[in-house]
């Protein structure tokens, strides 16, 4: 990534009056308001200055003025961060408030029956996709095979999407907990399973100054974390902050999860594993507050598509005084597309459980059997295990297995011997190709 040029520092005694006039009430205004809306950074600020014929420093200046008289500040270990709410930002978060508590209407959609199959597919997605954005490499299909039949990684990428995927499943369990340095450590060290290039640094604090973040593309050092030192009181302020305890005036829930998210890569506690330890505890402190849709909905899945928006608003926020909007308005973004991803892949999911209600028509076949039969129409290919029906629909194995049995009996599926101890089920129209007790040609 390009080097970032910091923002230059502004001094009220040096506010152009006459400027702010025309930018409160006059014919600036339309300008500086758009600037605080989309919450434009000093290189962006800067071009539109040339091209509106105004001195970049001076319309800097008096943007950072407006954005002062909007703006929260909040003390961590004596450290002044600060924060603006735009009115951009207020609707979307009345937005999600009124979506992220449930009004989707997913409860009517989703059956209590079928919401473990949807969640156990959205961790999984979250899983691959914190992964990726760490450097894991691989595809998702291959990924979501290797959680399906629970197959043991095969490398360092696989171990991650696994301890993602674990770790995950374990935050949903939390709830009301309340986070300290053990469930933080804890945390850390699902996540970083056999992943580390030293085994002592799962679930520890790093001992040394010697981290920093770095570009991932040309190894320009972008952060330098904290003395290792300070963690502690560091992180002592912030569990206050996540679990409501400190003397802190509210803020709302959903900008105290994307706070928590960039306090912890800030702080970079560990050696490693920073970033899929911060984005574990905003999915988690989501859930405490309420927002349970954030279990359907995979953020991560967006960042790795915007991975340079997602580092340069950690870099515009620091580069800015510590100012946390950047990276809020970065969060919010992501959250508003993952909810319309959500509403899609509802959507498919009522004309998928159209499909399920036709097969269903079919004596002898239940609902489950139904989406057995969908999974199998729509991927010709497909080959399913009885240990793959029990991690997609998170029943028990004999359930799963008495399902496919049963299956085969209605003559609806067929079985093959994929190996001496695995039988996989398929279509009748591809049995032709399955006489063979190896593996299948494909």
């Amino acid at each position: 990534m390009r080097e970032i040029e910091k923002t230059p520092g502004w001094d009220l005694s040096n506010l152009n009056i006459g400027l702010l006039t025309r930018a409160v009430s006059g014919d600036l205004k339309a300008v500086v308001d758009e600037i605080n809306e989309e919450y434009l950074y000093w290189d962006k600020v800067k071009y539109k200055a040339r091209t509106i014929g105004i001195e970049p420093y001076d319309l800097w200046t008096v943007v950072k003025f407006t954005r002062t008289l909007q703006q929260r500040d909040l003390q961590i270990n004596g450290e002044k961060f600060s924060f603006s709410i735009t009115e951009s930002t207020t609707r979307l978060l009345h937005k999600f408030d009124l979506d992220w508590g449930g009004k989707l209407g997913t409860k009517s959609i989703l059956r209590d029956d079928a919401k473990d199959y949807y969640l156990i597919s959205s961790i999984m997605e979250e899983a691959i996709a914190s992964s990726q954005i760490e450097g894991a490499v691989t595809t998702r299909k291959m990924a979501k095979d290797m959680l399906r039949k629970k197959r043991p990684p095969r490398n360092k990428s696989e171990q991650m999407i696994i301890n993602n995927y674990e770790t995950i499943s374990y935050i949903a369990s939390l709830e009301n907990k309340m986070l300290n340095h053990e469930l933080l450590l804890e945390i850390h060290r699902l996540m970083t399973k056999d992943t580390m290039d030293s085994k002592e640094d799962e679930g520890r604090y790093r001992t040394n100054d010697d981290v920093n973040v770095v570009d991932a593309v040309d190894g320009t050092i972008v952060h330098h974390p904290p003395a290792h030192g300070e963690i502690e009181k560091y992180l002592r302020d912030l569990f206050d902050f996540f679990n409501d305890t400190g003397d802190v005036p509210f803020i709302h829930p959903i900008i105290k999860g994307c706070i928590i998210h960039f306090m912890i890569g800030y702080i970079h506690p560990f050696v490693d594993g920073n970033g899929r330890t911060a984005r574990a505890l905003y999915y988690w402190y989501l859930i405490k507050e309420g927002y349970w849709l954030i279990k359907y909905i995979s953020i991560s899945r967006l960042i790795v598509k915007t991975k340079v928006q997602y580092a340069k608003a950690y870099i515009y926020s620091e580069n800015d005084s510590l100012d946390l909007s950047y990276f809020i308005q970065y969060k919010l973004k992501t959250m508003k597309l993952g909810f319309k991803s959500l509403r899609e892949y509802i959507d498919r999911k009522i004309a998928e459980k159209q499909i399920v209600n036709r097969f269903q028509l079919i004596d002898g076949v239940n609902e489950r059997q139904g989406l057995i039969l969908t999974w199998l129409n729509e991927e010709d290919n497909l080959l399913l295990t009885v240990k793959e029906v029990e991690s997609r629909l998170n029943v028990a194995n004999q359930t799963a297995r008495n399902d496919l049995e049963g299956l085969v009996k209605l003559g609806l599926v067929v079985t093959f011997k994929v190996n001496l101890k695995t039988k996989a089920y398929t279509l009748p129209r591809y049995h032709k190709f399955h006489d063979f007790e190896d593996e299948p040609p494909f």
